[in-house]
């Protein structure tokens, strides 16, 4: 690990998420076993990826954010709001459809993109926070502060990737069940992450050049994190009858990424 302790921040960023965008590709990888997903275990899948993401916001984003302002709340709100105002506009910009929707409840701007682009379009919504996470928070480490160590950056880069997995899983499966061959499937359902490791190294190099605002930035990408739980990954979740199924896929991502910020953190 010596190596990359040395790196700087926002080569250690590419390199994370790099590894989320990996765990990604090798979700969507799962098309070439099996043609169709069960959609309990898919309202799953997308519950533990809500967990993830929240327990992500608070822990190695908000709390640092705030402990950076010597316990000032300030730059955390006008942050988590600036970062849930950003994805805001992005949705209503960025043309996609959400799993299991006709064509013509495409949301964004109108277009005549096929259907599959559009489902790979609304994953990489859910990409840009994460990424920009990612990113922000190793840029965070050169720092020097407490609160944003190199351990809890590889923490939140660890589990980012490992709810991009059944994310891959979940964009790949569904296409092979519309129609789409097994190698397109899996082309579309890796490509959907390969905005991360573009927002990691862009929100890395950010706080680096603009030192000051990195508790702002934090909570931009807590807050952009949250609008894509609330907005996109809980509905898409509680769909089905078997609502608990979610929730408990919710719950256990929770506890993961506490424990794996917590621990390495």
């Amino acid at each position: 690990m010596n190596w990359f302790l040395e790196l700087n921040p926002v080569v250690q960023a590419l390199f994370a998420t790099l590894f989320t965008w990996g765990l990604t590709a090798l979700g969507a990888a799962l098309v070439f076993f099996f043609k169709k997903i069960n959609i309990n275990v898919l309202n799953g899948m997308l519950g533990f990826a809500a967990g993830v993401m929240i327990a992500a916001s608070f822990w190695s984003l908000l709390a640092p954010a705030i402990e950076m302002s010597d316990g000032s709340f300030i730059p955390a709100v006008i942050g988590f709001l600036a970062g849930g105002a950003f994805l805001l506009i992005v949705d209503k910009l960025l043309p996609h459809l959400h799993l299991g929707e006709p064509r013509q409840q495409a949301e964004g701007i109108n277009t005549s993109l096929q259907r599959s682009i559009l489902l790979v379009f609304a994953v990489t919504l859910h990409n840009i926070p994460e990424g920009l996470a990612v990113g922000v928070a190793f840029g965070a480490t050169a720092a020097n502060l407490p609160s944003a160590s190199l351990a809890g950056a590889i923490a939140l880069a660890i589990g980012i990737g490992i709810q991009n997995f059944p994310e891959g899983a979940a964009v790949s499966i569904p296409l092979r069940r519309e129609g789409l061959s097994r190698r397109k499937s899996f082309m579309y359902g890796q490509a959907s992450g390969i905005v991360e490791p573009i927002a990691g190294v862009l929100g890395a190099a950010a706080v680096l050049v603009m030192r000051p605002i990195l508790p702002y930035a934090l909570a931009f990408a807590a807050g952009a994190m949250i609008y894509v739980v609330v907005e996109e990954l809980i509905p898409e979740a509680q769909q089905e009858s078997h609502t608990d199924i979610a929730t408990i896929g919710a719950m256990l991502g929770f506890a993961v990424m506490m424990t794996l910020d917590v621990a390495l953190g």
